[in-house]
């Protein structure tokens, strides 16, 4: 028995201190499972297999697993799933995003040390996608992203409605009182009338275009439907380029380059994806030694027009946007700001796919860039004394009049000051104030909660107020609107300037000059800094130890330290 072939059930053998046992015991325990010699010698494709109770979004995973099996056994290898961390935005606590980096070091882990030739990863609610392309990234093992599938739409009597936007925008009018409670419970039983992801421009439908923006998705596989036949034939698809990676030995380092990772950042704006996006991308390419620098981020996209109209920004959803064309119409409209050259896992070019793509019928999500939804820049890279790292805003989805706006402050320490007090009568608050929530970034929270969108004090939605400006260190769900600053940098827990603002200061926004000032004074900054009170340390244990000692900032996409490429 040789133990040469470095590939299919030879690769990654456990340590016995004898190789020929070591593929010898491994193949046994395999032909428990009813595997003959002859199918051991096939190449080996993983799949990672995220289905879980807790995860509606990945509720179809069990099919499409039935769908990549097939197209790897029609292409001459062997399936093998393999069960990893799977996390729901609406389930998992503190948040999701702190177990984002979890997830990816457990994706990264289980690929190294399995025998694999090449991997496909299915993920789909926001922070699975990210966690399994960092995880792949940092593997370096030949990996394609399937994702789960938007969600269909509900009713709501005669109104179209889906998760999540639909979600914020009844709950905002419950809190006003504009309906009862008979109705909240009524609509909530159509928001998600499917399993799948969120079926609007959130952070799930975001990271589904930009991977295959990235160039790790098969052409036209972002937008299906997850109960619709066409996502369980992507599927098929999926595992059948698998196998053809796996024979090139094409792995991300490959053929992923900055330019693939400009295409993604160009698609984030065009189509008014959500703002964690640039989170993600951040710590993805940092995973391959790339570095993303927001201000470029910004000049780069700052005459890129906004073409899809989906809600928050927009108007329609998902389904909409995969009957319209999907990804590859997009990008035929944007072919004047790509690089066309880039090459995706299949091997084409997004030239190449542009090319072989014939768009002659008429529909209402792609516009051309003649036509924007919105100019240019729907995202915009803010800078200031309060936010001398960055910060960002979703201008696509921003009040214009606010915009342009000078107000006087309330604090909120953290999120349970919120709690305590947004709804009180008390607050001292007006239409033109600034609401401003401290210590809900990566560290403070920790783990950058969705709390960004503070809720309008009930007071004033009681007045009919749908918005005001709000700042944070934290982040806020692609699904949401208004004209809300976040990932301000440094955050408070690490002694940035939001750290010492309090009520009554006054903070001026002009989004057009990419500004974000605080109306006091170096001096009286650097002495508030100085006389402010370090916090009590706390002690701490596991994965919380490790995560509050190598958490980097949002700037830098929230990573460990000790995750990022070493160059």
């Amino acid at each position: 028995m040789t133990t040469k072939k470095k590939s299919g059930m030879y690769k990654n053998l456990t340590n016995y201190g004898d190789s020929e046992f070591s593929i010898f015991l491994r193949k046994a325990f395999i032909k428990g499972m009813g595997y003959s010699e002859e199918m051991l010698n096939k190449p080996i494709i993983g799949i990672t297999n995220t289905y879980s109770d807790y995860n509606p979004c990945h509720g179809n995973v069990p099919d499409l697993i039935k769908s990549v099996k097939a197209g790897i056994l029609s292409s001459g290898a062997i399936p093998l799933e393999f069960p990893t961390i799977s996390i729901h935005e609406s389930f998992a606590y503190p948040t999701s995003m702190y177990l984002r980096n979890l997830m990816s070091i457990d994706t990264e882990e289980m690929m190294k040390a399995q025998p694999m030739d090449a991997c496909v990863l299915i993920g789909g609610c926001d922070k699975t996608v990210p966690a399994q392309l960092m995880g792949a990234f940092s593997a370096n093992i030949p990996a394609i992203q399937l994702v789960t599938g938007p969600m269909l739409t509900g009713s709501h009597r005669g109104e179209r409605v889906g998760a999540c936007t639909d979600c914020r925008g009844y709950w905002a009018k419950f809190r006003a009182e504009e309906i009862d409670l008979a109705e909240i419970n009524e609509v909530n039983n159509q928001l998600v009338p499917t399993v799948g992801t969120c079926g609007v421009m959130g952070t799930a439908s975001t990271m589904a275009l930009i991977t295959e923006a990235l160039g790790m998705m098969i052409s036209n596989g972002a937008s299906a439907p997850a109960v619709s036949a066409e996502r369980r034939r992507i599927a098929e698809e999926t595992g059948k380029v698998a196998v053809e990676i796996a024979n090139k030995s094409f792995n991300p380092k490959s053929f992923l380059t900055l330019k693939n990772f400009k295409n993604a950042l160009t698609v984030l704006s065009a189509i008014g994806g959500s703002t964690n996006g640039i989170v993600h991308l951040t710590a993805m390419a940092g995973r391959l030694g790339i570095d993303i620098d927001l201000n470029e981020f910004d000049k780069m996209t700052k005459d890129t027009p906004m073409i899809v109209d989906l809600k928050p920004s927009g108007s329609g959803y998902m389904e909409d946007l995969f009957k319209s064309g999907g990804l590859p119409r997009i990008l035929n409209e944007l072919k004047d700001y790509l690089y066309l050259d880039a090459i995706t896992v299949t091997g084409e070019t997004i030239q190449e796919i542009i090319d072989k793509n014939n768009y002659n019928w008429k529909q209402e999500v792609v516009r051309n860039a003649e036509d924007p939804i919105f100019d240019k820049g729907s995202i915009a890279v803010l800078k200031g004394n309060l936010a001398p790292g960055s910060a960002i805003i979703k201008q696509s989805a921003a009040s214009k009049e606010l915009l342009a706006h000078e107000g006087v402050v309330e604090v909120f320490e953290n999120l349970e000051d919120l709690a305590n007090r947004i709804d009180s009568d008390d607050l001292n608050v007006t239409k033109d104030s600034i609401l401003l929530l401290k210590n809900i970034g990566p560290i403070g929270a920790p783990g950058m909660p969705e709390a960004g969108l503070i809720p309008i004090p009930k007071k004033l939605a009681k007045q009919g107020v749908k918005d005001m400006v709000r700042i944070s260190d934290g982040r806020m769900s692609g699904t949401a609107a208004g004209t809300i600053i976040l990932h301000v940098c440094p955050e408070a827990a690490a002694g940035g300037t939001l750290g010492i603002v309090k009520s009554g200061d006054i903070i001026k926004l002009d989004v057009k000059k990419r500004s974000l000032e605080l109306k006091l004074s170096d001096e009286e900054i650097a002495s508030r800094k100085k006389s402010k009170k370090s916090n009590k340390e706390i002690k701490r244990r596991g994965y919380d130890k490790i995560f509050h000692e190598s958490v980097l900032q949002a700037d830098k996409g929230a990573d460990f330290d000790f995750l990022r490429s070493i160059k």
